[in-house]
């Protein structure tokens, strides 16, 4: 028997909860750097940082997910090879 791994996919709902949370909190750090009270190359530093923090953060993300989808298709290939194993052995063969 070879059970399939049912697909995950998030609902629609949770992608639009997602993408606004990520709005929002962008949106609330940048407000909150320009209405700081310093230089403004303190200012451009920060959102510098920012910038850098989100594009590190996705990236990540990318990486964590990219090994782990590797790792499901290594894992179905070894099921793959020995449901095959298992199919062709035949147990009263003599040796």
């Amino acid at each position: 028997m070879s059970d399939t791994p049912v697909k995950q996919q998030s609902t629609a709902a949770f992608y639009g909860q997602a993408v606004a949370s990520f709005a929002v909190a962008l949106a609330a750090t940048a407000i909150g750097i320009f209405q700081l009270e310093a230089d403004p190359w303190v200012r451009a530093f920060l959102g510098i940082a920012v910038l850098y923090l989100v594009t590190s953060a996705f990236t990540l993300a990318k990486v964590i997910r990219d090994r782990q989808e590797a790792g499901q298709l290594v894992s179905r290939v070894d099921q793959a090879r020995l449901e095959k194993l298992l199919a062709e052995h035949d147990p009263f063969e003599k040796l």
